[in-house]
C-alpha cells in the first residue's frame, strides 16, 4: 500500500478536509467560532463524539484567543498536557505554559490531606489568577476551580476535559454551571471522555488561531 501523503502538512490538511466532510455527512453544524477547536480535538482523537459533547459558554473561544493574544499563561493539571502544547506558537504570542505537578505541590497536598491536582490549582490561582486553566485528568481540579470561581477567581478561560469514571461527569457539569453563572469562559467535554491530549489540542487550537498558524505551513511545516 502506498501512503496517500508523505509530508506532515499535507497529511494534516487532508485530515482536516476529511473531518469537515464527515461532520457535514453526519449533519453536524459546528458554529464557525468553535470549529477550529472541535476539528482539532477530532483530529487528535479520531472521535466525532466531541462534535456534540464539547460545550462552550458564550464567547469562550473568542475569550481564549484574546487571552493568547495577551500572552496568557496556561496552567495544566498534568505534565503530559503541558508537553503537548505548542511552544513555538506560545513563544510567538509571548505566552507560556506551566504545570505544578512538582515535589513542592506533592508535599503541600500531603500536608493538607488532598490531591496534588487540588494543591496545584490553589497554587495556580494564587500565582496566575487570570490564567487559562487546562484540566485533562483530574476532576478534583475542576471542583477546586469551581469553588474558587464562586469565591471570586476569574480565570481567562477554563478547559475542563478530564477522562474517567469517578466524579468526572459530575465535576464537568458543576464547573460548566458555575462558569455560566459567573460569566467565566469555559470549554468542557461533557461525559466521560477527555484526557490530557484533548486539553492540549484545545489549547493548540486557540494558540494557532491567535497566532495565525491554523494552516501547518504557517508553523514552518512542509
Amino acid at each position: 500500500m502506498m501512503p496517500q501523503h508523505h509530508l506532515p502538512a499535507d497529511i494534516e490538511r487532508t485530515s482536516m478536509k476529511i473531518i469537515a466532510g464527515e461532520l457535514a455527512q453526519r449533519g453536524l453544524d459546528i458554529p464557525p467560532e468553535n470549529a477550529p477547536v472541535v476539528k482539532r480535538v477530532i483530529h487528535t482523537t479520531a472521535d466525532f463524539d466531541y462534535a456534540q459533547t464539547l460545550h462552550f459558554t458564550p464567547g469562550a473561544v473568542a475569550a481564549g484567543i484574546a487571552a493568547m493574544h495577551a500572552g496568557a499563561t496556561i496552567i495544566t493539571d498534568t505534565n503530559m498536557a503541558l508537553a503537548g502544547i505548542t511552544k513555538p506558537g506560545l513563544a510567538k504570542l509571548g505566552g507560556q505554559a506551566a504545570c505544578y505537578m512538582d515535589p513542592a505541590v506533592a508535599a503541600a497536598a500531603k500536608q493538607a490531606g488532598t490531591t496534588r491536582a487540588v494543591a496545584a490549582m490553589h497554587k495556580a490561582a494564587a500565582e496566575y489568577p487570570g490564567a487559562v486553566l487546562a484540566v485533562g485528568n483530574a476532576p478534583t481540579a475542576l471542583l477546586t476551580i469551581a469553588e474558587k470561581i464562586e469565591n471570586g477567581l476569574r480565570p481567562a478561560l477554563v478547559i475542563g476535559v478530564p477522562v474517567g469514571f469517578v466524579n468526572v461527569v459530575e465535576s464537568k457539569e458543576r464547573l460548566f454551571s458555575v462558569c455560566t453563572a459567573h460569566g467565566v469562559p469555559a470549554i468542557v467535554a461533557m461525559g466521560r471522555k477527555g484526557g490530557s491530549n484533548v486539553a492540549a489540542a484545545i489549547c493548540n487550537a486557540l494558540v494557532y488561531s491567535a497566532a495565525g498558524m491554523l494552516d501547518p505551513t504557517d508553523r514552518g511545516w512542509k
